[in-house]
């Protein structure tokens, strides 16, 4: 069992998991069970009365086998599909004992046929993982960015990243759902709900927080670096003390150790240059094309290229866990948003594309 069960995110069921020899995460009966109660497959007033035995055996047997016409017998078509696709995930997961190595396979087959709320909730369990035992909040908000989509604003030269459904929903109904979206036709005052950005005062609540109260609220700082205007013309450039950017570095190294058993450094860049830039990949799907293009010596529009939030370069401590054809030159990582402010980040980039000389 982990250490201590993390005490963010608990809908992802990270206490519900143990650990084997490699450190990868294996699935207990409860863990299977947590997402038998999960609304897309939790019995409602209306299941029929093949999916409420069903529902029934698998509370007491999670991982028994399931026969096709006990899915056939199903009433609605929702909930069949549903199931299906939890079970096709959990026999995936049965089948290579641990979370990770199913993960790395769903995209090692070429076709990902797992639900993306399936994989973000598996991502929100093997970063809980990653940062079990760690007090760094910049590093667990940073981690939200590999499993809930963000949005992001530049105000007043500083680039902040906010979780885009509590946003678009503080947006639509003050945060308060369909009620809230009701009281807001009628005019009526919608109380204030709290959304802040991550600092040294507000670190301690953020790591306090639970599943339902404040739960994804903070929004987090990437801007690289901090201008001040001096007297006589001058203009003072310091390092952001606590940087959201440097945070999501850390994430990456600790997520590259954990899946392929190798060693790197990741650092925030301003830019590139680099001649003989061998070597890239895009954390996102707007990063992964502008860099593609960028290589290819293909004109960017500046406004395409205002989307870019920061590049990142990768080293490997041991060149040798390398391909021998860029062994020792840097790796290079981009992260950017869409031309609507919304970033949505992919590890799995991470387990694909890295220059490996073996892979996982």
């Amino acid at each position: 069992m982990p250490s201590q069960p993390s005490p963010l995110w608990t809908p992802c069921g990270f206490d519900h998991l143990t650990l084997n020899a490699r450190g990868w995460l294996v699935p207990t009966d409860d863990y299977w069970r947590l997402w038998l109660q999960r609304p897309e497959l939790a019995l409602v007033e209306e299941s029929c009365a093949a999916e409420q035995a069903l529902h029934a055996s698998l509370m007491d047997a999670p991982t028994r086998a399931v026969a096709q016409p006990e899915l056939d017998a199903f009433e609605d078509a929702d909930a069949r599909a549903n199931h299906r696709l939890f079970l096709g995930f959990r026999d995936a997961v049965i089948a290579v004992g641990s979370l990770e190595a199913a993960y790395a396979g769903f995209f090692k087959a070429g076709s990902v046929q797992i639900p993306p709320l399936f994989l973000d909730l598996v991502v929100q369990a093997l970063v809980s993982n990653l940062l079990d035992g760690v007090d760094d909040a910049w590093q667990w908000r940073a981690a939200e960015m590999l499993f809930r989509r963000q949005r992001v604003r530049v105000q007043d030269g500083r680039v902040l990243s906010g979780d885009s459904e509590v946003l678009d929903m503080l947006n639509e109904t003050g945060g308060l759902g369909a009620v809230g979206r009701l009281l807001m036709q009628g005019g009526a005052a919608i109380p204030d709900v709290n959304i802040e950005v991550l600092s040294d005062d507000n670190a301690a609540r953020y790591l306090l927080s639970r599943a339902g109260n404040g739960r994804f609220n903070f929004v987090l700082d990437l801007t690289h670096e901090i201008q001040r205007e001096l007297s006589h013309g001058l203009t003072l450039t310091m390092n952001r003390s606590q940087s959201g950017l440097k945070a999501l570095a850390q994430v990456m190294q600790r997520w590259v150790r954990h899946f392929h058993g190798v060693a790197v450094q990741v650092q925030p860049e301003a830019r590139v240059d680099d001649e003989a830039w061998r070597w890239h990949l895009g954390l996102d799907a707007e990063s992964t094309a502008l860099l593609n293009d960028l290589y290819r010596g293909v004109e960017v529009e500046p406004e395409r290229q205002q989307r870019l939030i920061s590049l990142f370069r990768l080293g490997f401590d041991d060149p040798q866990d390398m391909q021998a054809d860029v062994r020792g030159k840097p790796v290079y990582l981009g992260l950017a948003m869409n031309a609507e402010g919304l970033l949505k980040v992919k590890p799995q980039n991470l387990l694909l594309n890295l220059p490996l000389a073996r892979s996982i």
